[in-house]
Parts: structure tokens; C-alpha cells; sequence
């Protein structure tokens, strides 16, 4: 499957990689593919388009949200009949009024996180909590390196999600993370704020790693109104 798509992809830029990828991944919907159709893996996309697999995440959730694909657990994401309901979808709707809701948004990300941070201090595997681990050298290299790392940042908190053993908040999860995208790419830049992001991380994944439900959803929490406070200064 990789060998003859590689034609149909080119290399895609640092800037927003998502959505280069996305556009990408549309283009093949709209030319090649058919309703029902399955895209190739996550894993085969990130090695065609030389991404990472969280922004093939994440250019596959924005593509869900406007209703052109769909994933589907044990089959893999399946392409969608376009149609008007598709353009209409209340979520895609729902992006365009995002700087309205940032407030809520952000007070939904306190009753959601914390508890799952509490949860993934319970239930996290040794290899979540490497991969944990691994995900915030990598942020922190890129921040020694000047380069941003929303991907990261946007990676430990679904790693997260997902080592908190329920599977049903993970789209939650995706459609929160994607609302609130613009406005996290615009803070993360404020001087200050990436470093403050890494330290929060490290005190939520601290007290994963101590298996100490409490601190892990009390350091989760306090990340959060970190942010909260930043982001509701700047609106």
C-alpha cells in the first residue's frame, strides 16, 4: 500500500503540519478513494508524509470533525459519504465559534483531566509511563532547541487519557484538544509558558509514576488553571 501512494504525497512543511497533512490526506480522499474505503495506517501516513504520528492524529480528527472520515475500532479509519450534513456538522460549526466558548472550554478541561490523570496514576503500564517519559524529553529538547512543541504537549495529555484505561473519553478528549488548537498555538509562544507547560507536565507524570491518585489529579489541576490564566488574559 506505502509503495503506491508514495506519488500522491510530498513532504510537508513544519509549520502547522497537521494541516498540511490533512489537505494531503483530503486530496487522496477526493481523487482516489471511495465511501468505505480505508486509509492506510497511522503508522504507513507518518512514514509517506515524514510526520509524527500525532500529527497524523491529528490531521485524521480534523478530517472527522468536518465528516469526511471516520474511525472505527477494530477496522481502522473508513472514508465517508460527503454530503450536506457532513458540511453542516455541528462540530466543524462549533470550530468556527471556538473563541467564544474558551472559557468553558477550558473550565470542561478541569472536570475532564483531572480525573483521568487520577485514574492513569492507578492504572498507567510501565511502558505508558515510559512513553510518557519519552514524549516530555522531546518536548524538552525542542524547547532547548527554540522550536515549538504544541505536538508534544498535545501528545502526553492523550497518552494520558489513554493510560487511564477508558477508552469512551478519548474522542472527548480529541475534540476538546481540537477546539482549543489555535488558541494553545498562540500561547505557547508567550515567553514563559512552554517552560511553565514542561514543569507541569513533570509534576503530573511525578505523581504518576509515585501511584499517587490525589497529586496526580491535584497537579493536573493546577497545570490547568496555569494555562486558564494565561490564555483568558490574552483573549
Amino acid at each position: 500500500m506505502a509503495t503506491t501512494l508514495n506519488s500522491d504525497f510530498a513532504a510537508v512543511r513544519r509549520n502547522k503540519v497537521y494541516e498540511d497533512v490533512a489537505r494531503q490526506i483530503e486530496r487522496l480522499i477526493l481523487k482516489k478513494l471511495r465511501p468505505g474505503d480505508k486509509l492506510p495506517s497511522e503508522r504507513e501516513l507518518a512514514d509517506l508524509l515524514s510526520v509524527s504520528r500525532s500529527s497524523i492524529r491529528d490531521a485524521i480528527r480534523s478530517l472527522e470533525l468536518r465528516g469526511m472520515v471516520e474511525p472505527r475500532q477494530g477496522a481502522g479509519t473508513i472514508v465517508c459519504e460527503i454530503s450536506s450534513n457532513n458540511v453542516a456538522n455541528p462540530l466543524a460549526n462549533a470550530l468556527k465559534r471556538k473563541e467564544e466558548h474558551i472559557s468553558e472550554l477550558l473550565d470542561f478541561r478541569k472536570i475532564l483531566e483531572p480525573p483521568l490523570a487520577s485514574r492513569a496514576a492507578t492504572h498507567a503500564s510501565p511502558d505508558e509511563i515510559a512513553e510518557m517519559e519519552e514524549i516530555l524529553k522531546r518536548q524538552e529538547e525542542k524547547l532547548r532547541a527554540g522550536e515549538s512543541a504544541i505536538a508534544e504537549d498535545s501528545e502526553f495529555h492523550y497518552t494520558i487519557a489513554l493510560a487511564s484505561g477508558n477508552s469512551v473519553v478519548l474522542k472527548v478528549l480529541d475534540i476538546l484538544m481540537d477546539l482549543l488548537r489555535d488558541t494553545r498555538e498562540r500561547t505557547l509562544q508567550v515567553e514563559g509558558r512552554p517552560q511553565k507547560s514542561l514543569a507541569g507536565h513533570r509534576r503530573i507524570l511525578a505523581a504518576i509514576k509515585r501511584h499517587d491518585a490525589e497529586g496526580a489529579r491535584s497537579s493536573m489541576r493546577r497545570h490547568i488553571e496555569d494555562v486558564e490564566e494565561m490564555v483568558l488574559h490574552r483573549i
